[in-house]
């Protein structure tokens, strides 16, 4: 059995791994990515106490971003001939610090917009961080010690209200402007990766039932036995049984799913860890996101409603 120690400083150098910079030097933020030319602004307001202006890191095509103050929405949209009418809001993952931005966002919309599946990239607001990549470094890890805490502790993590509320807004943008994108407001979903799991369940908990997700599809999620309103939305999850965030925490959320008699389905694969993504080349998570397409197009997400 993987030790605490080891499984922190595992999980916590996934998410520091855009990071490669010097100790000791606060390095300039790389510039914004392209997509941002088309992003939406939900005036949620900021983040309280933020240490702005936000901070890019890694290489095109593997950025992430820290001390977001302010939330947006990045529209990927699948050509018009594709279009199916169904939608999703994706919200990265990061430990409420930081936003995976390409891995667990820009490429699973892509994929959803290859599959006529319109996307919605969530740059939620964050917990603020150091500056420095060394102080930042200090304050990830002691967070994820915290949060893993003791062998027979539960998990000490507490969702941002201001990440759930940029989620619902995120929610009610894409319907009130369903219109113009060609999107049923009935069926927009909601996808989120570990942080961005938890976003998804608080909205899917907290959200007025009209602005609750039409389905949701919480990756590496908390696993903790919730209370399911008895109309919650059918629930896909797909995590790694050596994960040692989801893994370890039993499969309550899935029972509470199903006292409430809601429909789901569960994807448990034998290794890959924490932050798998679209998966890990060589394992079983590869093509799972196969999987979450077959799922919506089973619940019926893909065709028009009457």
């Amino acid at each position: 059995m993987i030790g605490r120690p080891m499984r922190a400083a595992a999980l916590l150098a996934l998410l520091l791994a855009p990071l490669a910079a010097p100790a000791q030097t606060v390095p300039p933020s790389l510039p914004v990515p392209a997509e941002f030319a088309t992003a939406l602004p939900l005036r949620t307001g900021d983040v309280p106490n933020g240490n702005g202006p936000e901070q890019w890191n890694g290489k095109p095509g593997a950025m992430s971003v820290r001390n977001t103050v302010s939330a947006s929405l990045v529209p990927v949209l699948p050509d018009v001939g594709k279009r199916t009418g169904a939608a999703v809001v994706i919200a990265p993952g990061g430990g409420f610090m930081t936003l995976s931005w390409d891995h667990e966002g820009m490429e699973v919309a892509r994929v959803m917009a290859d599959h006529g599946i319109a996307a919605f990239v969530l740059k939620y607001r964050v917990d603020p961080t150091p500056r420095d990549p060394a102080g930042f470094g200090r304050a990830m890890s002691a967070r994820m010690t915290n949060w893993i805490g003791k062998p027979g502790e539960g998990l000490k993590i507490t969702t941002p209200s201001y990440a759930v509320a940029d989620g619902i807004a995120a929610l009610r943008l894409v319907r009130a402007r369903a219109g113009e994108w060609g999107i049923d407001p009935t069926r927009v979903g909601m996808i989120g990766f570990s942080a961005g799991a938890r976003t998804t369940l608080g909205v899917t908990l907290q959200a007025a039932p009209a602005d609750r997700p039409a389905f949701i599809a919480p990756i590496y999620p908390p696993m903790e036995r919730i209370a399911v309103p008895a109309d919650a939305p059918p629930m896909f999850v797909a995590m790694a049984t050596d994960d040692p965030l989801s893994g370890r925490a039993g499969y309550g959320l899935l029972e509470s799913w199903a006292a409430a008699r809601r429909p789901f389905e569960f994807h448990a694969y034998q290794r890959s860890g924490h932050g798998f993504g679209l998966g890990v080349k060589g394992t079983t998570t590869q093509g799972w996101i196969d999987g979450l397409l077959r799922w919506i197009t089973f619940n019926g997400f893909l065709k028009a409603r009457p």
